[in-house]
């Protein structure tokens, strides 16, 4: 087997299309597969999504827990937005912790690059982290819109971008498909 700690690179997936979780989630996959120790940790959603269900079942993988319950920032009152800013900066410090510690050797932050834009987690500590990672250690980012800075941060950044998709005709959201 080749070396699994050469050096750690950062996948930005981004865009307003459906599967920027999916491709996270997919190399996540690929990684346990391999036998690597993979951590995931998924910003503005709560404990309920479809492929938790399954990737619990590696011992490969971490899911950390989340919120029991979220809704989306635009539905927060200013209250709610602080509290979630401390909560998830609070929860991507420990999250950053865990990974350096126990050293896994990817990490997923699932819609990151959201909490980022809506204001509930400051950009600059991920900046941070990804400038000193632990080496060796793969970072993915998801989320719509990330900055220049994150952008230049990251070895790959993909765009995925709708060209069409169901919501438009009013076919909401499928427990297995899209959630």
């Amino acid at each position: 087997m080749e070396n699994k700690k050469a050096t750690g690179l950062v996948h930005i997936y981004c865009g307003d299309g459906k599967g920027k979780t999916t491709t996270g989630m997919g190399l996540c996959i690929r990684a346990a597969g391999y036998g690597l120790k993979v951590l995931i940790y998924q910003f503005m959603k709560d404990n309920s999504t479809s492929e938790r269900k399954i990737l619990a079942l590696s011992d490969q993988i971490t899911l950390l827990e989340g919120l029991p319950q979220e809704k989306f920032s635009f539905q927060m009152s200013p209250q709610e937005k602080e509290e979630r800013k401390a909560y998830y900066t609070k929860q991507f410090q420990a999250a950053v912790s865990k990974a350096a510690e126990e050293g896994y050797d990817l990490v997923f932050f699932d819609e990151i690059i959201y909490t980022i834009q809506a204001g509930l987690l400051d950009e600059q500590p991920v900046l941070d982290f990804l400038k000193n990672k632990p080496e060796g250690l793969e970072v993915i980012l998801t989320g719509q819109g990330p900055s220049p800075a994150l952008i230049e941060a990251a070895d790959y950044v993909s765009e995925i971008r709708k060209i069409k998709h169901p919501f438009d005709k009013g076919i909401p959201a499928r427990a297995g498909i899209e959630r």
